[in-house]
């Protein structure tokens, strides 16, 4: 049973501050700041205190039960196996209860489990320790779901990618402060096992701190009954993830990317010793150089997806992933057999610069592969089942992991070189990513519309606050050139249904796009009646489930660049609206400076006006825009008062 009270969706906090130049000023603000640094101290906890044990049982410890050639395996296994255990449970609990609430009690949690491994520490227990790895794995199952719950319900829709790109960026960063301290603090001379121990529980004690300054998040479904059976309510959470294609695919997506990701870290090591001919310190850098890749592509996000959540850097990610990840094949494998060198000595090699660029840049796609992923699913699951949503991706991020390490084994059983896989999972990369985007075409069509915005025009946007980021809403737009769908593709934060001209769909490359993009095709009332009514049906369908339609009310591409009359389209869909109880907001939108572009109606021959005649008429990077105006209520809207309002956008 749910509250119904609570099903009504999350809104973000409102704070006079939301209205921050970019990413880094949320840092200055409490709703986002208390909570990063919480996750920050966490996530460098979690890796002080498992790289610190690993060291202690690979170099300082004898023991017979676990050699040093599995310490790792067992430890990464005890951490990952809790998020297969309860990550399910995990997710009701965030959905249940106060999200700040819920951070207060695992920071507790975390204190606990610390000062039992401080003990475990200073008395060299390796039983406790491996409990304590055990506890840890469980304090971030249960800190995963509300880490990501958390950010849509305190951040708008526009802040999303870049408040992600900053939790990704900190989580590396605190993963690699955290390994460095660990071995240093450990390799101490007779206080390092203190130092641990003293480390673990004063990170425990700041992320606490810090934690009690999060303002409070209500709980999203405070009537869910819970239910702690793990493998019925894994089941169920995959189940209600599935409800949703977009966010479903998602999931398999994001779970991929740490499949992709897990193949390249747990191999660093044996790269750099077998491969590279580095030192422990060698192996340090690949980390180094890889965490910063994912930090700087994650920061990247906001600044390349005009703080939208732009899921067409998602294809540009993946396709990055798998060229460096190739190309590091390639780099890696004619490199000759020299002797053990340090980092200087492997620094000075310019071979290996070319190693260390390819490892920056796949992981720098990466990061611009799973931030949009992270904020589209934030933003697109129904705010009540959010966190067990996010639940669902933990567990199947964990499957993925363990199958990346089981298909890496099996193929350096059976011979592979570390190059070999490295070559094996960009290619793979590539075939997931291209199934995926033709699972959902949304992702390919928000990467061509990207592209287009970005690198043949230069695209500006004016009042684009005014594109509402939920429920159903009428666009209405002026009709320059052929393109015009796709560059609204790009400003809008939510996927649109055109209605349009059934004409267009014979053009080659764009036809195949608008049949990808599910636009609703239109013939006039006269050439075929039962094509025109069902264009409209499909319309009240898209207001039906609450989507964004967009029509260009001219009824055909402008030959003169002058606007046309508007024809009664626009009052037949909010006709057919009102009468299903829909009052769907109009938003008058112009394009602008798009005449006299190759794929505007300019060029005359034959005396009839065509497009796209001459490539570079107006070269690349040539500036047009967008101007979105406020929304009008549906009783007030006519043709003539609509043609007049985007005639006042062109003209302003």
């Amino acid at each position: 049973m749910t509250n119904p009270a609570a099903a009504a969706p999350a809104t973000p906090v409102a704070h006079e501050e939301n209205a921050h130049a970019n990413q880094f000023a949320l840092l200055g603000q409490r709703r986002f700041a208390p909570f990063f640094w919480t996750q920050f101290a966490g996530a460098a906890n979690d890796n002080l205190f498992k790289f610190a044990f690993t060291v202690m049982v690979t170099y300082q410890l004898q023991l017979s039960w676990m050699p040093p050639s599995m310490a790792g395996l067992v430890i990464g296994a005890l951490f990952i196996l809790p998020f297969l255990l309860f990550s399910a449970t995990s997710g009701q609990l965030t959905d249940k209860f106060d999200k700040t609430k819920m951070i207060r009690f695992v920071k507790d949690l975390e204190i606990v489990i610390m000062l039992i491994a401080a003990w475990g520490f200073v008395t060299a227990n390796a039983v406790v320790l491996l409990a304590c790895v055990f506890l840890m794995g469980l304090h971030s199952t249960l800190f995963g779901p509300v880490k990501f719950a958390y950010l849509p319900q305190v951040l708008d829709a526009r802040e999303l990618t870049g408040g992600n790109g900053m939790v990704e960026m900190g989580t590396f960063v605190a993963i690699l402060l955290g390994q460095v301290a660990g071995g240093l603090l450990v390799a101490l001379p007779n206080v390092g096992h203190t130092s641990v121990a003293l480390g673990c529980v004063l990170l425990a004690l700041v992320g606490r701190g810090v934690a009690q300054a999060i303002p409070r998040a209500p709980a999203t479904d405070p009537g869910l009954v819970i239910n702690w059976n793990p493998v019925s309510e894994t089941w169920r959470n995959l189940k209600l993830a599935n409800e949703n294609v977009v966010v479903f695919r998602s999931l398999l997506g994001i779970s991929w990317m740490w499949f992709f990701g897990a193949v390249f870290l747990s191999q660093f090591p044996s790269f750099a010793k077998e491969v590279l001919h580095g030192d422990e310190q060698v192996a340090s850098l690949l980390l180094v150089v890889f965490s910063v890749g994912i930090g700087v592509g994650s920061l990247l996000c906001e600044t390349l997806s005009r703080r939208q959540v732009e899921i067409g850097l998602v294809p540009l990610g993946a396709i990055g992933m798998s060229v460096f990840a190739i190309d590091l094949y390639f780099a890696s494998r004619g490199l000759p057999k020299v002797a053990e060198m340090g980092i200087g000595t492997f620094v000075h090699q310019p071979a290996h610069w070319r190693v260390m660029a390819d490892l920056a840049l796949l992981s720098l796609f990466a990061g611009l592969y799973s931030v949009p992923m992270y904020a589209l699913i934030q933003l697109r699951s129904q705010p009540t089942h959010r966190a067990r949503i996010i639940a669902a991706n933990n567990i199947l991020n964990a499957l993925f992991m363990i199958g990346s390490s089981v298909i890496a084994g099996a193929l350096l059983g059976a011979g592979f070189t570390i190059p070999q896989i490295f070559l094996f999972t960009g290619i793979a990369n590539a075939v997931v990513a291209f199934y995926i985007f033709m699972l959902v075409p949304e992702y390919l069509l928000r990467f061509v519309a990207w592209v287009l915005s970005r690198f043949v025009y230069r695209f500006d946007i004016r009042g684009e606050t005014h594109i509402p980021t939920e429920g159903a809403a009428v666009l209405v737009c002026n009709h320059v050139s052929f393109i015009d769908a796709v560059l609204l593709m790009a400003a809008s934060p939510r996927p649109i249904r055109f209605i349009m001209d059934h004409r267009i769909f014979r053009v080659p490359v764009l036809g195949w796009l608008f049949k990808l993009a599910k636009a609703i095709p239109i013939s006039s009332q006269k050439e075929d009646p039962a094509a025109y009514e069902a264009a409209f049906a499909k319309a009240q369908e898209v207001l039906r489930e609450g989507d964004l339609l967009a029509i260009f009310p001219e009824g055909a591409i402008t030959r003169d660049g002058e606007l046309q009359p508007f024809k009664g389209g626009v009052m037949k869909i909010l006709e057919g609206a009102r009468a299903q109880g829909i009052e769907p907001p109009v938003v008058p939108m112009a394009l602008i400076n798009l005449w006299g572009s190759y794929f505007s109606r300019i060029e005359l021959r034959g005396g009839e006006r065509v497009a796209m005649a001459k490539p570079f008429r107006r070269g690349f990077f040539s500036r047009v825009g967008l101007n979105v105006g406020a929304p009008v209520p549906p009783a007030e809207v006519q043709p003539e008062g609509l043609r007049q309002r985007v005639g006042a956008l062109l003209a302003s």
